[in-house]
């Protein structure tokens, strides 16, 4: 199934490329109109501030480390099934799975369910697997 001209796949590109930025927002939410002498976002030293974050603005930014980490075996994973002719439906189901498990994972993270965000974590990457050999 096709979109503009995307597949239903691609479009989960699209999705899990703007995951990582909803995890930063996230890390960095109720404090960027917070001034910086009293602990809010620092734009001149993002990262530093990051780094000093403790509890869930610091899970929110590891999580937002490990999506940008997962990207690239999932794009290359759509983009090789699309290039072996596999079955469209197939590969979109696959994608879209992906993409649920990866926001179950971030949302796991954040609450610091450890055990089952790391359940979550194999389950999206066996599906990633499975795109590529589909």
């Amino acid at each position: 199934m096709k979109l503009a001209g995307l597949t239903i796949a691609y479009w989960c590109v699209l999705v899990m490329a703007l995951v990582p930025m909803g995890c930063a927002w996230l890390a960095k939410a109720g404090q960027l109109g917070k001034p910086r002498r009293q602990g809010g976002f620092d734009n001149h030293n993002p990262r530093a501030w990051l780094a000093r974050q403790t509890d869930w603005r610091a899970r929110a930014n590891a999580a937002q480390d490990n999506t940008f980490e997962a990207l690239p075996f999932f794009i290359g994973a759509v983009v090789i099934a699309h290039q072996l002719g596999a079955v469209q439906m197939r590969v979109d189901v696959l994608a879209f799975l992906f993409v649920v498990l990866r926001l179950l994972y971030v949302m796991m993270y954040v609450a610091d369910l450890a055990t089952a965000r790391s359940a979550v974590w194999a389950l999206a990457l066996l599906v990633n697997i499975a795109i590529l050999f589909v």
